[in-house]
């Protein structure tokens, strides 16, 4: 499969407005639409999925910890039981959505704390690719790509679920793989030609350089991108410009 462009969208709630949805989804393959939990509502769940179906893009649950003063970016103590059955509540509810304008979801990507914990904590991740299988085992599941991705496709396998390893062309990677903390200097690439510029490498399977120097590769099948200001819109413009250049 080609490198799809996926973004974090629908995360408004109420009369509060997050996000320039309608200005990224020209450009964009998958939209990654917010379930209730961490942002969004049923009005605004209801707009973004008519507008990504207006630009025939891919739907995908993005859905989080039941989090919305912390917009799901806090981790709670939440059991694999719990977490399979808030998926698929929020699964549930975003395709009842989908089903009523035409469309169906498509993919599914954990948010924030949620999609952090699950990459280091084996019995949340089974969980997750649990609550897929018992909704719709045909759905793939984003997740983050390291250096060794073994044990999530060994997993992935054992349940039949399919994955989709995404990548990050804005974000600094250490030695595992892993994205560099926030916290550090460096962590974000924030010039439009440095994060397209990263975009390509990935998209031609190139190694980056991590951290500490060593050269990484990564697998990848989608690129994370983002549309909250202006800048992130021009980023994303590039990137698109870059990959259509790249198939050319």
């Amino acid at each position: 499969m080609n490198l799809l462009l996926n973004c974090d969208i629908g995360e408004s709630f109420g009369a509060w407005t997050m996000g320039l949805d309608a200005e990224v989804m020209p450009f964009i393959d998958c939209a990654n639409v917010a379930c209730g939990f961490h942002a969004s509502d049923p009005q605004i769940m209801r707009r973004t999925v008519a507008l990504a179906a207006q630009h025939n893009v891919r739907i995908g649950a993005h859905p989080a910890y039941p989090d919305l003063v912390g917009f799901g970016r806090r981790s709670m103590a939440c059991s694999p039981s719990e977490v399979e059955n808030m998926l698929l509540y929020q699964i549930g509810a975003l395709d009842g959505i989908c089903r009523a304008e035409g469309t169906r979801v498509s993919y599914v990507k954990p948010h924030g704390a949620l999609y952090n914990d699950m990459m280091r904590q084996p019995d949340l991740l089974r969980a997750v690719m649990r609550a897929i299988k018992a909704y719709d085992a045909t759905l793939p599941l984003m997740l983050m790509s390291t250096r060794d991705n073994g044990a999530s496709q060994a997993l992935a396998a054992e349940l039949g679920i399919t994955l989709w390893f995404e990548v990050f062309a804005d974000r600094a990677y250490d030695a595992a793989g892993m994205l560099v903390s926030r916290s550090l200097p460096g962590a974000v690439h924030h010039d439009a030609e440095t994060v397209a510029a990263q975009a390509l490498t990935l998209a031609k399977g190139e190694p980056l350089t991590a951290s500490d120097g060593s050269a990484l590769v990564l697998q990848a099948d989608t690129l994370c991108v983002h549309g909250d200001n202006a800048g992130s819109i021009a980023a994303v413009q590039r990137i698109r410009q870059a990959l259509q250049e790249l198939a050319a």
